[in-house]
């Protein structure tokens, strides 16, 4: 396939001599309209690659926050139209941040998956993480979406073993994304030392970047993880602001505060 935003990105980041902030946010939380102002404002906050949620009923790999802020989209009119639509409006005014789209499959499904792609392609989307997917179903939606010019980029823990590693990496692209704790989004903070040893070992195998989340809530603990990573993946910390009050502009600028405060820590770790 053709390079991609993605790809660029990370290319020029590695020129750069520095990690890549990427952050994640619920499409349509707690509106459209209050989403679309977060997703706008992130690449001057420091944003250089932007993970949508896609807002699902049953969402098996999110902790508390992200799941309640799933609910809300869902409660405020979310669908899968609306978060293309969200993007395609993001794109108007912005085309050169990455987007990757991040969900589970049901809601693909039931869209219809050539019809999908095209929508997806056509609103600006980059990449797509979907968690309930395995590489046994490539056929499902992995390969489609690579034909049609889509990164598609897997997911690895701290339990995908040298055996299972090469089948996780079969037919991703964009850049590997590393789980770095055993459990849903939020519940712990990461271990640098962990995921050192961890990506010192998927790298023997894996030539993609690789970005690492789950659990990383502040400046100093992305700066810990760029250090090592290709990228950190902050969304829990940012997804709660949305909660704290009911006044949507502030909600903007919390988010975006946050992001500001991590997006300096990574931005402050220079590798050699």
């Amino acid at each position: 396939m053709s390079e991609t935003r993605i790809d660029r990105r990370f290319k020029a980041l590695k020129a750069e001599g520095r990690a890549a902030f990427v952050t994640y946010v619920m499409a349509g939380d707690p509106n459209f309209e209050t989403s679309l102002a977060i997703v706008k404002g992130l690449p001057e906050a420091g944003a250089d690659i932007i993970e949508i949620g896609l807002p699902f009923t049953d969402p098996m790999a999110d902790g508390p926050a992200i799941q309640q802020a799933g609910l809300r989209a869902l409660a405020a009119g979310a669908t899968l139209k609306s978060t293309l639509q969200l993007i395609l409006e993001f794109r108007k005014t912005n085309d050169e941040t990455p987007i990757v789209l991040m969900g589970y499959y049901n809601p693909i499904y039931a869209y219809g998956v050539d019809t999908f792609l095209v929508d997806a392609k056509a609103a600006g989307v980059d990449g797509l993480i979907v968690v309930d997917l395995p590489s046994e179903e490539d056929e499902e939606l992995c390969i489609p979406a690579l034909n049609a010019g889509l990164n598609f980029i897997r997911l690895a823990t701290p339990t995908t073993d040298d055996k299972r590693l090469p089948r996780v990496l079969a037919n991703s692209s964009g850049f590997l994304y590393y789980v770095s704790i055993a459990g849903t989004t939020g519940a712990a903070a990461p271990s640098p030392s962990d995921v050192d040893k961890a990506l010192t070992r998927i790298r023997k195998t894996a030539e993609l970047p690789i970005a690492v989340g789950f659990g990383i809530r502040s400046g100093a603990q992305a700066a810990e993880i760029a250090k090592i990573a290709d990228g950190a993946v902050v969304g829990t910390a940012l997804v709660e602001q949305v909660a704290l009050g009911s006044d949507d502009a502030n909600a903007v600028e919390r988010v975006l505060a946050v992001a500001s405060e991590i997006s300096s820590g990574i931005r402050n770790v220079q590798k050699g």
